[in-house]
């Protein structure tokens, strides 16, 4: 068990039976939200990907375009 984790348990260990099923409550909470953080943050990227691809259509930037790009960084020209 980390420093962390005894501290946390002491912490809990301290407060009137009561408090302590919020406690596990909000635990329960905090991991739930876990996926939802996950999925937002799978959603965010993929609406910036779609946002980049339009605006390179705009631009008339192709992926070999792209690729020759990073070739000549890569190559220091």
């Amino acid at each position: 068990m980390t420093d962390l984790e005894q501290t946390i348990m002491l912490e809990i260990s301290t407060l009137p039976e009561t408090r302590r099923a919020d406690v596990l409550a909000f635990i329960r909470y905090l991991k739930l939200s876990i996926p939802g953080d996950q999925l937002e943050l799978e959603e965010s990227f993929d609406k910036a990907l779609q946002s980049i691809r339009a605006r390179a259509k705009e631009m008339n930037i192709t992926q070999a375009d792209i690729e020759a790009e990073i070739r000549a960084v890569r190559e220091g020209k």
